[in-house]
């Protein structure tokens, strides 16, 4: 187990072993407990394995590798949630439909986490900006709002109907 971090997790790979990373991190958890989720890990690896079509020791390989990264009982023993089975599901269609080797599905996954990290503090930060576009508009009303109009007088500009024509003296070098 060298090189893993206290969560299980590779050094520089996300998940729950290493939470600071773009990823999964560390898994939202409902406010009811009993209610499962897309992200709830209920499956042990036999029946993962079933259900990704893979043999067990595959998934025991890509936890390893840093590839998919289920939950762990108080015993170690891996929980699989149905969002790992759909990553296994992925690696193994890159891998045997598209001929990727498993370092570069590693790295497209890295990726793939980044691009959503980054997604979503897109909309975060889009949040925020209008947060602060409407604060500013409701500032600026309330300064024009304050403004004492009783301290500069203010007289209607008359229009007038004149036309003035100007015409240049002509030079007396022409």
């Amino acid at each position: 187990m060298e090189g893993r971090l206290p969560g299980g997790g590779l050094p520089g790979t996300p998940g729950p072993g290493n939470p600071g990373l773009p990823g999964r991190g560390a898994r939202p958890r409902s406010a009811n407990p009993y209610q499962l989720t897309e992200e709830s890990p209920v499956y042990v690896i036999s029946v993962a394995a079933q259900l990704s079509g893979l043999h067990p020791q595959t998934l025991r390989q890509y936890d390893r590798l840093g590839l998919v990264s289920p939950d762990r009982t108080p015993g170690r023993g891996r929980r699989y949630s149905a969002r790992d089975i759909e990553q296994l599901r992925e690696v193994q269609r890159l891998s045997q439909d598209e001929g990727i080797n498993l370092a570069g599905i590693k790295r497209i996954i890295e990726l793939e986490n980044t691009v959503d990290a980054l997604q979503s503090r897109l909309v975060e930060m889009q949040a925020a900006l209008e947060d602060a576009a409407a604060t500013l508009a409701q500032r600026e009303a309330a300064v024009h709002a304050s403004y004492r109009r009783d301290l500069v007088p203010y007289q209607e500009v008359q229009q007038s109907s004149a036309l003035v024509v100007w015409r240049p003296k002509k030079r007396s070098s022409d």
